[in-house]
């Protein structure tokens, strides 16, 4: 299920780098950074907002922007993978959830459109679900999640983002 989850991601990726105007190759010789972060801890939601509110409390991201948190009560697979490049700084990270990918994709389209961004892809292929954002400002931000059924009930994230330059 990984496999596909991935699959498709790299399928969305390719699709929006190829809608973006933006986007430039990095100049002959530079190659951007790239750091593991430090895990990122899992907090309990708080009872009062639901998931689907762009104010449930996410556990945060170190070095993502606001609208990059964890869905409440995500279940990391590993310390999120972050970059920087002419684009700037941005990260990756997969996590595990036993909330629908609808409620998902839905956590995070609020927080994308709360922070400004404009979508700019959807898709829906079987119980799979992706959603993509984006500052219409040149070097802007950007996020792309797709959710995913996944092993024993749980539904697979994988999340990614750029805080712009």
């Amino acid at each position: 299920m990984k496999r596909s989850v991935a699959t498709v991601v790299l399928a969305l990726s390719v699709g929006l780098a190829a809608c973006d105007d933006r986007s430039q190759a990095a100049p002959e010789g530079e190659s951007p950074s790239i750091a593991a972060a430090e895990p990122a801890e899992t907090a309990a939601p708080a009872a009062a907002p639901t998931p689907s509110t762009p104010e449930a409390p996410g556990a945060a991201i170190d070095g993502a922007p606001t609208f990059a948190a964890l869905y409440p009560g995500a279940q990391t697979d590993g310390a999120a993978l972050m970059a920087s490049g002419p684009e700037g700084p941005g990260g990756i990270i997969t996590f595990t959830t036993d909330a629908t990918p609808d409620a998902v994709i839905d956590f995070y389209r609020q927080r994308a459109e709360k922070a400004g961004l404009s979508p700019i892809m959807a898709m829906n292929q079987g119980e799979a679900r992706a959603y993509g954002a984006s500052a219409r400002a040149e070097k802007g931000a950007s996020l792309q999640v797709v959710a995913a059924p996944g092993e024993g009930g749980l539904t697979s994230v994988q999340l990614s983002w750029n805080s712009g330059a």
